[in-house]
């Protein structure tokens, strides 16, 4: 029973990168986040500005697999934005690259898919519920 186990939420997603330092700077530089702590393995915990937190990690000897969105696993990590117009002007000012047009998002509101400079799929989403 999902009660009984007393969740409050998701406390971190991680993603493994080849190059830690250089992968956590980009991500605080332009996603926003900032440094939070930081171990010897090298592994870089970082907050967003909602309290999330994400870690990076460095990547082992296996080769990174072709992925689309709907490959099995998880697939991508979506960022949720107040302005979406205000965010892409943002992520095209860091030379992002974008990997889908400006959609629907799924339970309403806009997606836009994009690559950070290793490959590794996010997503910046602006929501409209209601």
């Amino acid at each position: 029973m999902i009660s009984d186990l007393g969740l409050t939420g998701i406390d971190h997603p991680a993603i493994a990168v080849a190059n830690v330092d250089k992968m956590a700077a980009w991500y605080c530089d332009v996603l926003g986040y900032v440094k939070y702590y930081r171990h010897e393995k090298p592994v870089w915990m970082l907050r967003a500005p909602d309290g999330s937190l994400l870690e990076v990690m460095p990547i082992d000897d296996t080769a990174r697999p072709d992925r689309t969105t709907w490959t099995p696993g998880w697939s991508h990590l979506a960022l949720r934005v107040n302005d979406m117009e205000q965010a892409i002007v943002h992520l095209d000012n860091h030379n992002i690259t974008w990997t889908s047009d400006l959609i629907d998002a799924i339970g309403g509101g806009r997606v836009r898919a994009f690559a950070d400079p290793e490959g590794n799929m996010w997503q910046v989403v602006e929501r409209i519920i209601s």
